[in-house]
C-alpha cells in the first residue's frame, strides 16, 4: 500500500515481472491455491482471482465485516473465512449441486 493505493503484483519464480492489478480494498489475508488467489480485505470482501491473469474469477463476496484470515480446505471444496467479530464463515466452492 503506497499513498492509499493497493496493488497485486505477479512475478515468475525467477523474479521476472509478469503484471499487476490495482485493488480497491486493503488486503488482510491472501491464500494461493491451485490456479487461484483467494483474498480477504479489511473492507469485508472475499475475492477470488486467476493466478496468471490476476483478473477476478467471480465478483467479490461481501462479508460485511473486516476479514482477518482465510484458508482453503485441502480438497478445494470450501473456503474458511474468519471475521473481526470472531465468526467463522464457510463458503462452498463450485456449482450449487456440487456444494
Amino acid at each position: 500500500s503506497v499513498q492509499d493505493k493497493n496493488a497485486l503484483h505477479l512475478y515468475s519464480v525467477n523474479g521476472k515481472y509478469l503484471g499487476s492489478e490495482t485493488l480497491k480494498e486493503e488486503v488482510s489475508d491472501i491464500c494461493v491455491t491451485g490456479e487461484y488467489i483467494v483474498m480477504g480485505s479489511l473492507q469485508g470482501f472475499l475475492s477470488i482471482r486467476d493466478l496468471y491473469s490476476l483478473s477476478l474469477s467471480i465478483s467479490p463476496l461481501a462479508m460485511r465485516l473486516p476479514i482477518h484470515c482465510i484458508s482453503v480446505t485441502k480438497e478445494y471444496s470450501h473456503i474458511l473465512v474468519g471475521l473481526e467479530d470472531g465468526k467463522l464463515i464457510i463458503v462452498g466452492v463450485g456449482k450449487p449441486a456440487e456444494v
